[in-house]
């Protein structure tokens, strides 16, 4: 097996085409469950560089998810070097907390998706998909990640939470300097005042929101939020933003990151494409989670361990940080047969691009499911002819991104007429 030609924490790594990247994991994977590395220090900002141990089989992943108690993630989950409680909550959310305030947070959310809401939501899913396929349909010519991959997963977030359609862009600009990893084309020269900037946006914008929402109801998510029956808890205004920040950031990167990568790997794939387009009742339920395993867009979750431990048939001591790379963990050859090949009728397929089992496994995994299969459906449906009018371009990652995702990617197709008018 070939030595990888780049190290995870180096920015070249996540700069170029997804296979590349898996080629490489495949080389470190070869070696052992734990590839040895360190996040350099080169902006002076680290107290020197931080070491940690990559994650790349998919054992080794499930295992860790199932022990929050060793494998903590209140030390930080979306970033690799530690972060003040603070920062780190700001970001993150619930996703940065161990129970029992994890469970408190997550609980509360859990409960504000009673069965007629999630319906609702649901529902909508079909309705704004048509609304954005119906503004570029007749063009004959787009970037799908404009047009289609990043405004249709976060305007179901923005409907969900009562954010008015006035202030989409906000919340779009926001989430492409969050989700951006660093690229210049978003952050510019300044990237912690870039993030903090977008991040306070966010929050100031649901508080808004809330503070209407308190005066007056409506039947959304925020209000559900701030409201309860006797006896519930509800979150607190400091909670609230944060949550925010979590659902506007990782409550859509997943649709469109694997969006945008559905349409790389049906392009590379025709036979695989033919198949899907043939039977589209039939084969949209395993090609969805085909696709997540494929692009694997959240690249991973950071745990860290709280008292010695053996895992992997290696010893580790306290404080030792694990790095989860759900993509590596994908293509393991000693869970999936033929993992490096597409095939949108794989079964089983029990991947963990929604994170592995445990208290952290993706709330939103069962809308996001809906939304790339009404994407796709519809996208095929609709605009069948729909092809690659050149490569993707991938995001400049200044560092090891939490999502790896495509920041453009031209296709063309026949211009046909809206539906929805």
């Amino acid at each position: 097996m070939t030595q990888p030609r780049y190290d995870i924490a180096d920015p070249l790594f996540w700069r170029r085409p997804l296979q590349e990247r898996m080629d490489d994991f495949a080389a470190m994977r070869a070696q052992g469950p734990f590839w040895d590395s360190e996040i350099p220090d080169t902006l002076g900002l680290l107290d020197g560089p931080v070491p940690f141990h990559a994650v790349l089989t998919f054992d080794e992943v499930v295992e860790i998810s199932r022990k929050p108690r060793q494998f903590c993630s209140g030390r930080g989950a979306v970033a690799i070097p530690d972060m003040p409680t603070e920062a780190m909550e700001f970001f993150g959310s619930f996703i940065n907390m161990d129970d029992p305030r994890h469970a408190r947070q997550r609980g509360i959310v859990s409960r504000a998706f009673t069965p007629r809401r999630l319906e609702s939501v649901l529902e909508s899913v079909e309705h704004i998909c048509t609304e954005v396929i119906d503004g570029f349909c007749e063009r004959g010519e787009v970037d799908l990640v404009e047009a289609m991959s990043a405004p249709f997963p976060l305007l179901v977030i923005c409907d969900m939470m009562g954010i008015p359609r006035s202030e989409f862009k906000t919340v779009f600009d926001a989430t492409n300097v969050i989700l951006g990893g660093g690229d210049p084309e978003f952050v510019g020269d300044d990237l912690l005042s870039a993030l903090f900037t977008a991040g306070s946006t966010l929050v100031g914008l649901l508080n808004e929101v809330a503070d209407d929402r308190r005066k007056h109801p409506r039947d959304d998510l925020t209000t559900a939020l701030i409201t309860a029956d006797v006896g519930e808890d509800v979150m607190t205004p400091e909670e609230l933003g944060p949550f925010f920040i979590l659902l506007a950031v990782a409550g859509n990167d997943t649709t469109r990151t694997a969006i945008s990568y559905a349409m790389q790997f049906l392009a590379e794939n025709p036979d695989q494409r033919r198949i899907w387009q043939d039977d589209l009742d039939g084969v949209t339920p395993t090609a969805v989670e085909e696709i997540v395993r494929y692009a694997s867009p959240v690249v991973f979750m950071r745990r860290t361990a709280t008292e010695p431990v053996t895992i992997g048939g290696r010893d580790f001591d306290e404080g030792e940080r694990f790095v989860m790379f759900y993509g590596a963990a994908n293509r393991d050859p000693s869970k999936f047969d033929d993992p490096e090949r597409l095939d949108v009728r794989r079964q089983p397929n029990d991947h963990v691009g929604f994170g592995g089992p445990g208290p952290h496994f993706c709330l939103g995994a069962h809308l996001a499911r809906r939304e790339l299969a009404v994407a796709w459906r519809q996208l095929l449906t609709r605009l069948p002819d729909i092809e690659a009018a050149g490569p993707p371009e991938h995001l400049e990652a200044a560092g090891v991104p939490l999502v790896g995702g495509i920041k453009r990617y031209p296709v063309r197709f026949t211009p046909t007429a809206p539906v929805g008018r």
